[in-house]
């Protein structure tokens, strides 16, 4: 029986050269993966289902972080923590703040800024939709996450969710957050890593996202969001 990351991997085999890495299965295991960057390394985490640390020459990256704080501390301390949305798989203030360093940075996309608690607030940047903001060695750009088909449009609305595209050190990683291939995740160029949701009804199957992913071409993809 096919699953749904192999139906993945092998439809993108098809298309060209693309890499498909198992992210449940290595969140499973406690593996990590190590990308080189122009200067050093990149070093993914997955943690589960959507959430992920990346250690990088730029600082440490928590992307999404919920559930108990004690599942991130065999990690380096955060000195980025991004929020795609506000739904409770990819934000929880209580676990955010228990992450938060004296020096660590937020970004958030502007539904979940306005919720979150003063403290939290006042240390957090906001983007929206196309928006960039660059935190010391990292630059950000908020790319729109949003569902396409038209059943699915009351889970992530139109202009309100992000997914990120990260440059470090020469490397360009995007994150998608929960959406479905949208025409600026089709648009996107030259993306060595990229974490992209499959999970019927919320964001995509397999075979939409195989479409959408072949369309941007990143060198290594993990299918994510997924259970």
């Amino acid at each position: 029986m096919q699953t749904r990351r192999t139906f993945l991997g092998t439809s993108l085999a098809a298309a060209g050269a693309i890499t498909v890495l198992p992210f449940a299965a290595r969140a499973a295991a406690h593996m990590a993966d190590t990308f080189k960057t122009d200067t050093g390394e990149i070093v993914v985490h997955p943690v589960d289902h959507a959430s992920v640390v990346l250690e990088t020459p730029a600082g440490t990256i928590y992307a999404d972080p919920v559930g108990d704080a004690a599942a991130y501390a065999d990690f380096p301390p955060a000195d980025l923590i991004l929020i795609t949305h506000e739904h409770g798989d990819h934000y929880n203030a209580e676990t955010i703040a228990a992450l938060m360093g004296d020096e660590t940075r937020l970004v958030t996309n502007p539904a979940v800024h306005d919720m979150l608690p003063e403290e939290l607030q006042a240390r957090a940047t906001r983007l929206a939709n196309g928006e960039e903001a660059q935190v010391d060695q990292i630059e950000i750009t908020a790319i729109p996450a949003y569902n396409t088909t038209e059943e699915r449009k009351n889970f992530h609305p139109e202009g309100r969710d992000n997914g990120y595209v990260l440059t470090i050190d020469g490397i360009r990683v995007y994150i998608s957050g929960d959406t479905e291939g949208t025409p600026e995740m089709r648009a996107l160029d030259n993306i060595e890593l990229a974490f992209v949701s499959m999970n019927l009804p919320f964001t995509m199957d397999a075979e939409h996202a195989a479409v959408a992913v072949a369309e941007f071409a990143p060198t290594y993809v993990y299918p994510y969001h997924y259970r």
